[in-house]
């Protein structure tokens, strides 16, 4: 099942769920917008080359429109609808001013210079800057974009609205970027692990941890549950997987990559075999890299007792009624991942408002609504009698269905 289908799917149950009238239903599925739009630029060797661009705008009940925009040769239309879709819930179950986007180039990042892409950015800028804005729709980085590629927007739209740092976040801090953001979603990981594991008695402390993925998120997750005392046992990415029952040196092996090296040739640490990784036996298990990697052929072998879902959609809906009758407690993607989205909300404010932060009170606060969100989600598991993942899907869907039908939507 793709993610549009599941996430499609997880709408509906707590739409069943939450007694939704079906006319509700139906317009809270359906985008608010879906631009398309075609990117010529000049090549560097003086030849044109054409490229697509679009955004899916889901959702503005609840405010501004928000979401990551990605560079991929891929790009998926029904992926991208998908998570513009789980970005409204998202920011909902974290109770943030926000609703749903996402967006993209279909390019091969690897394969344009730094010159194009910046061409390529700022092109696309000129073709959708009346359809973002602060109050509007505020985009910020996901797959093969960065910070770079977010000063790029913000200098092209300030040439048409005016200086203006919140119409992206992601930004360089010299540009306006918040303090903390880089770490943010690792950063939310910990602390909605941290929360689940102490509704049932348990500590970070003592406990023992499978990273799936190395990449922004869960070398930030590996390296602030090492330093809170929590014991990452295996680790893995796309050049292999490795294990040492004693725990991994998560700094040591930070320290490998970045001087070059890959996860599978670490010292440290014993081989292990990639498709061993997810079905070995730890406390916690933290998919943080692609969709889908749970599914019906893998989940009968789990010995995780919880999963962690740092990446979006690792579990597919067959898989997740496997697990379920498993024991293992899923804490979902659209609560567990949101440290990103809040951490960017809080980079919005700052620019709004022309005062930044320090970095402890951006970390502060994002332990603040992490904490309080894992609270109201389990609220709405008790109201409803539901496992996690519908705990998280009421709770989102529930404050976007109010917020449209106190804004005077008609059935």
């Amino acid at each position: 099942m793709n993610a549009l289908a599941a996430t499609s799917r997880n709408f509906r149950q707590a739409a069943r769920i939450l007694g939704l009238d079906s006319k509700l239903e139906k317009s809270l599925l359906i985008p608010f917008r879906e631009i398309k739009v075609e990117c010529t630029i000049p090549k560097d060797d003086g030849t044109l080359a054409s490229y697509v661009g679009f955004r899916v705008q889901h959702d503005n009940a609840r405010g501004p429109m928000k979401g990551g925009i990605r560079y991929h040769p891929e790009v998926d239309p029904d992926e991208v609808n998908a998570l513009a879709q789980l970005m409204t819930w998202k920011t909902a179950v974290v109770d943030i001013p926000y609703g749903g986007a996402k967006g993209g180039i279909g390019c091969n990042p690897g394969e344009l210079s730094k010159s194009e892409l910046e061409r390529l950015t700022r092109v696309f800028t000129q073709k959708i800057h009346d359809l973002i804005g602060i109050h509007t729709d505020v985009p910020a980085p996901d797959m093969g974009t960065n910070a770079q590629t977010m000063a790029w927007i913000l200098d092209e739209y300030s040439k048409f609205h005016g200086h203006s740092p919140a119409v992206v976040t992601g930004k360089p801090i010299d540009l306006g970027g918040s303090l903390g953001r880089e770490a943010a979603t690792g950063r939310g990981v910990v602390y909605a692990t941290k929360a689940l594991l102490a509704e049932h008695g348990k500590s970070i402390s003592g406990s023992t941890f499978i990273i799936q993925g190395f990449g922004n998120v869960g070398s930030w997750a590996a390296k602030i549950l090492h330093e809170e005392g929590g014991k990452v046992i295996a680790i893995g990415d796309i050049s292999g997987a490795i294990k040492n029952p004693n725990g991994i040196d998560i700094p040591a092996l930070m320290k490998h990559k970045s001087e070059g090296g890959s996860v599978k040739d670490f010292k440290g640490a014993d081989p292990l075999d990639k498709d061993e990784l997810l079905v070995h036996e730890c406390d916690v298990l933290i998919p943080s890299a692609l969709g889908g990697v749970l599914n019906r052929e893998n989940a009968a072998d789990v010995k995780a007792k919880y999963i962690v879902e740092a990446a979006n959609h690792p579990t597919d809906p067959e898989a997740d009624e496997i697990l379920s009758k498993k024991g293992v407690l899923i804490l979902p993607d659209i609560y567990a991942n949101a440290g990103g989205v809040t951490v960017s909300y809080f980079e919005w404010v700052q620019n709004i408002q022309g005062f930044m932060w320090d970095e402890d009170k951006v970390n502060m606060e994002l332990q603040k609504y992490m904490t309080r969100s894992f609270s109201n989600l389990k609220t709405m598991c008790k109201t409803h009698d539901c496992n996690l993942r519908m705990g998280a899907f009421t709770l989102g869907v529930n404050r976007v269905a109010r917020a449209t039908l106190l804004r005077g939507w008609e059935a």
